[in-house]
């Protein structure tokens, strides 16, 4: 038998949830619960495009011509946007990541980024996937493991499905008071409060006709310190996606540019910095040797037939 294009799949249950996590980037290709299908995801014998359920590290979404200063030298990545001329979504979307913890309902991997032309650092990293009753919870840990500074940001790019033909009709809330605007390069010129355009999705309503592409800020929380972005189709099903405090930006795009994906799901991404934040410095750490960065974030199914609005309690 042929090996699949996302190497091995790793199958998660838990009660009327199932999940399969795979080997090549360390990501989800696919989340159902109930019998639905909580994420857009792709078949085991298809290659991942438009990044679905990708994990992006060191850094989330786009540097302008892959090119940055750190630790007074300046670094050049590979621009793999070469139509915009950017390098994006970090380094380990198609590398191989190793099992190193497995139980029917939680899985980690782990994954050494070595040196190499444009990030010349160490990073050991692993990603843990659990699911509980609730739903799913992601935690990622960089280790700096070499002999000097790094920098270091990550993200992932999920996709909520929904049961509809489009998400036009699909009622979006992000709790989010500011968004970036963006140049012809997808890269941020500048930042503006959501009040009163059709980007301010703080009071739950139907996404209709807007274009989203779009990196939210200033993130309104919950007592317990999260941010909940919730999706869901008229009838109330869909899912809720939480990041903890350590993620400062959420970006969520509608995917009109790209066929596979155009408007049928929404993308809504975790990033602990912003887009170009290698070039800028904004929320970028920089990790020392020895040092760890964790950070958290999770999706909750909602839906009449097994559970009550997910964003009521914590996960």
């Amino acid at each position: 038998m042929a090996a699949a294009p996302s190497g091995e799949q790793l199958e998660l249950a838990l009660g009327d949830q199932r999940l399969v996590v795979v080997e090549v980037g360390g990501g989800l290709r696919s989340y159902a619960a109930g019998g639905r299908a909580v994420l857009d995801g792709y078949a085991a014998s298809e290659l991942c495009g438009s990044g679905r359920g990708q994990l992006l590290s060191p850094w989330p979404n786009r540097i302008e011509d892959g090119c940055y200063d750190f630790g007074g030298r300046t670094h050049r990545l590979p621009l793999n946007e070469p139509e915009n001329r950017n390098a994006i979504h970090g380094l380990v979307r198609w590398s191989a990541w190793i099992v190193s913890e497995r139980s029917p309902d939680r899985i980690a991997l782990e994954h050494t980024l070595h040196p190499q032309p444009g990030y010349p650092f160490t990073l050991g990293l692993r990603v843990e996937y659990a699911l509980a009753e609730r739903g799913l919870s992601v935690r990622t840990t960089a280790v700096n493991l070499g002999d000097e500074p790094c920098p270091y940001g990550c993200g992932a790019h999920p996709y909520l499905a929904t049961g509809l033909p489009t998400i036009d009709t699909a009622i979006l809330r992000v709790p989010a008071r500011t968004r970036l605007l963006s140049d012809g390069r997808s890269l941020p010129c500048g930042r503006v409060d959501v009040a009163g355009s059709e980007f301010d999705f703080r009071e739950p309503r139907a996404i209709g006709a807007t274009v989203l592409d779009t990196c939210f800020t200033d993130l309104e929380r919950d007592g317990d310190g999260r941010a909940r972005v919730e999706l869901r189709d008229p009838d109330g099903s869909g899912a809720t996606l939480w990041v903890d405090d350590r993620h400062g930006f959420v970006m969520v795009f509608s995917g009109d540019p790209l066929p596979d994906v155009a408007r049928r799901s929404l993308a809504v991404e975790p990033m602990t910095c912003p887009p170009n934040a290698f070039r800028t410095g904004e929320a970028v750490v920089s990790l020392q040797p020895g040092d760890a960065f964790t950070s958290e974030w999770g999706i909750e199914p909602r839906g009449s037939s097994r559970q009550g609005d997910a964003g009521d309690s914590p996960a």
